[in-house]
C-alpha cells in the first residue's frame, strides 16, 4: 500500500541576485514497510527532499501525496543529545513537545531502552556513552513518539567507520523489528546497498532522479551480512558510475 506519492518535486532559492533550482521533477511512489535510500552528489539536494516531505520547507511545484494519519519521526545527521539531561529524558523529548507525555508513554522508552541494549544507562548521561550508543539512543528518541515513517538525514555520518558499521547493523534491526518505514539519504554508496530496498541516485544540481535500484541481494539480512552479496558489486559499480562526477 503507497503511504506517500511525490509527482514532479520541484524546488527553487531565490536570492537577491537570482534564483537556484535546487531539485526538479522528483517523482516515487513509497510503500508501507519500505526502506528507500537517497544518494547523490554533495550538495544536490537530498536533504532539501527530506525537508519537504517532513513539512520543514515548501516545495515550488509537484505534488505530495500523504496518508493524512501519517506520523513522521525525524532522525538528524548528529545525535542532539542534551548533555545534562539523562538518557530517560533525553528520550522523553518529543513526547514533552508534542505534550504526550504520561505512564504508559514512559514504560514505553523504559521498554524500548531495555529491549536495545540501554537499560542500565537509563540514568546516566550522554558523556558516558559510546557513539554508536549515543546514536541508539537518538533512534529510541525518535521511536518514542510512535511515527509511521523515519527520516534519516545521514544519521551515521558523525562515527568512525568501525561505529558506522555496527551500528548501522543496530538501527537497521530496530527498524525491522519495530515495523517501520523509513526514508534515508547517505553519501555512502555501501551504506545505501546494504540497508535499502530501493536506492535513489540524484545528479548534481538542479537535482533529477538518475535511476532508481531495486536491491536484490542472495539471502538478504542485516546490513553487515548484505555487504558479502554475490550481487553487491555490481549495485556498487552501477552507482558509483551514476554519481561520478566524470562521467
Amino acid at each position: 500500500m503507497d503511504i506517500l506519492k511525490v509527482k514532479d518535486l520541484r524546488k527553487i532559492y531565490h536570492t537577491k541576485k537570482n534564483e537556484i533550482l535546487a531539485v526538479e521533477n522528483f517523482s516515487f511512489d513509497f510503500k508501507e514497510g519500505e526502506f528507500i535510500a537517497i544518494v547523490g552528489p554533495s550538495g544536490c539536494g537530498k536533504s532539501t527532499i527530506l525537508s519537504i516531505l517532513c513539512g520543514l520547507d515548501t516545495a515550488s511545484g509537484g505534488t505530495i501525496e500523504i496518508d493524512p494519519n501519517l506520523k513522521f519521526g525525524y532522525m538528524l545527521q548528529g545525535d542532539n543529545l542534551f548533555e545534562w539531561q539523562t538518557i530517560f529524558k533525553n528520550c522523553l523529548l518529543g513526547l514533552e513537545i508534542n505534550n504526550e507525555v504520561t505512564k504508559e508513554s514512559k514504560e514505553y522508552v523504559r521498554q524500548l531502552l531495555k529491549t536495545y541494549g540501554l537499560e542500565e544507562f537509563i540514568d546516566a548521561y550522554p558523556s558516558n556513552l559510546s557513539g554508536g550508543m549515543r546514536q541508539r539512543v537518538s533512534l529510541i528518541r525518535t521511536l518514542a513518539t510512535k511515527p509511521d515513517l523515519l527520516i534519516l538525514d545521514e544519521p551515521f555520518s558523525a562515527l568512525d567507520y568501525q561505529s558506522r558499521l555496527a551500528v548501522s547493523d543496530d538501527v537497521y534491526k530496530i527498524i525491522k523489528q519495530e515495523k517501520k518505514s523509513a526514508i534515508m539519504v547517505t553519501h555512502d554508496i555501501s551504506e545505501a546497498i546494504s540497508m535499502a530496498d530501493k536506492v535513489i541516485v540524484l545528479s548534481q544540481r538542479p537535482s533529477i532522479i538518475k535511476n532508481i535500484y531495486e536491491i536484490k541481494l542472495t539471502d538478504k539480512s542485516t546490513p553487515i551480512n548484505n555487504r558479502k552479496a554475490k550481487e553487491f558489486a555490481k549495485y556498487y559499480d552501477l552507482i558509483w558510475k551514476d554519481i561520478d562526477y566524470h562521467v
